[in-house]
Parts: structure tokens; sequence; C-alpha cells
């Protein structure tokens, strides 16, 4: 298994990886946002990177930008999010990434009334970004959402995205998958599922509300029982630690309490 854990985007990225490396981190997943990791920033100083990665001997997973609008009923704010999608896809590549995890576009605005034409845009860019993808030798790893974005949410959601698109992988988000689940299992159900086309995780806990980001065990989710179905299914790969606490000594413990689960179970 490999442990990760992500960038805060508004501290240098240069500052990050040494501080990753200094906890024992396997690998950066670089969330590529503004204003320190936008990919016009990367590029100014992508030498510096892969020589800061090289000398921490820490691998590289990026996540595409989080805060774009891919399915937004105004033409040219659509156009643009894609733009800045394709772009950072390419910068990915370019950084040597092999995986990168994207988010299903959301519905925002009036588009929870026209939610045909919201999902028509969504999987058009889906199509798009698999494409580029693919000849770059990049693998998509499309993660869970939670309720509010209203698309990629549900497992039956991922049944007909899986069929249309096979060569994307999973990003299960532990957080996502527990917000407003109301014992529905939805996180179990999608490992349930989808455990071969699990690509990445994203670990993270929260109380059912809101993606609190918090320590693994800090919330209601039930990584005992979740450890024990992955094991199940042989998973043995990457593991981001979604845990946004100031004090950066919550990513090291809830990295051993994992391990401790991984070898008890």
């Amino acid at each position: 298994m490999k442990f990760g854990a992500m960038n805060f985007p508004v501290t240098p990225l240069l500052d990050e990886i040494d501080t990753f490396s200094l906890l024992g981190f396997d690998y950066l997943e670089l969330t590529m946002d503004p204003p320190m990791a936008h990919y016009s920033v990367l590029a100014e100083i992508k030498r510096d990177i892969l020589t800061a990665l090289r000398a921490n001997n820490l691998g590289l997973i990026c996540h595409l930008p989080t805060f774009v609008s891919t399915a937004d009923l105004t033409e040219s704010i659509r156009n643009a999010s894609i733009m800045e999608m394709r772009k950072s896809l390419v910068m990915a590549s370019e950084l040597g990434a092999e995986k990168v995890v994207l988010h299903p576009s959301a519905v925002v605005g009036m588009g929870g009334f026209v939610l045909g034409t919201v999902r028509e845009y969504a999987l058009a860019f889906l199509s798009e970004i698999t494409d580029t993808a693919r000849s770059l030798g990049v693998t998509i790893c499309l993660e869970n959402m939670f309720p509010r974005n209203m698309f990629g949410v549900e497992p039956i959601e991922f049944e007909g995205l899986f069929r249309l698109f096979p060569t994307i992988k999973l990003t299960l988000d532990t957080g996502h998958a527990n917000i407003a689940e109301n014992k529905n299992n939805r996180l179990m159900k999608l490992v349930e599922q989808f455990g071969d086309r699990i690509g990445h995780l994203h670990f993270s806990d929260n109380n059912g509300y809101r993606d609190d980001h918090l320590a693994i065990g800090e919330g209601s989710i039930n990584f005992k029982r979740l450890i024990k179905s992955l094991k199940e299914i042989g998973y043995d790969d990457t593991i981001t630690l979604e845990v946004f606490d100031q004090n950066r000594q919550a990513l090291v413990d809830s990295r051993q309490r994992i391990i401790k689960l991984f070898h008890s179970v």
C-alpha cells in the first residue's frame, strides 16, 4: 500500500513537497487549483517540482481542478472550464502523473431544472477528457461525489458511466460516500459493486452531514468494515489522506490507524 497527502493550494507547492517527505509519505496528490497550483504556476516551476519530487523520493498523482463548471448551462463558462481541465491534464502528464483524479461535473445554478441537458454536457466532457487522457497515457480516476453534486453520487450512476467509459477507474472517496447516506451503505455498495474498478482511494472521516475531512476515527465511518472489504478484493494501491487539519500530525496519526486496521482485520 502507498500513502499520500494532498497539498493546500494556498501554500507554495515546493514547501508542501518537503513537508510530506518529512512526514514519511510515499507520494504527493497534487491538487491543481489556484492560487499556488494552477497549471500556469506549475509550468513556471516544473523543473523545480520534478527535482524536488526526485530528491524526496515522492511519487505523484494529480487532482484536476475542483472549482470549475464543466457542465454549466452558459456555454462560455462551460468551454472555459473544459479548457482549464484539458490544460491541467496536459500539465499532469508533463509532470509524470500516471493517474489523475477527476470530479464528475456538478449541477449548478438552474441546472437542477434541466437535468437531462446537464447530463448531456457532463457526458460530453467525460468523453473528451477521457480521450485526451488516453492519448497522453494517463488514467482517469473518477471520484464519487456527495449528493449536492447531483451527478456521480450513487452506485447506479457509476454502472452506466463504467459501461460508457471502460478505461476510467474509480476514486473511492469515503467522506463523500458517507454524506446523507441514510443507512443505505453507499460506501460499502461502491466497494462491493466496483471493487475491480477502484484505482485510487481518498480517506477522510465525517459524521454524515458535511465533508469535514476529519482525521480517521473522529467521525462515524466504519473504517474497520471498509478495510476488511478492501482486503477481500485484494486492493493494494494508493490511499490519499484528505485530512485537512492545520496540525499535520493528524495525517500521520490517521495513516497509522489505517495501517493498524489493515494488519488487524
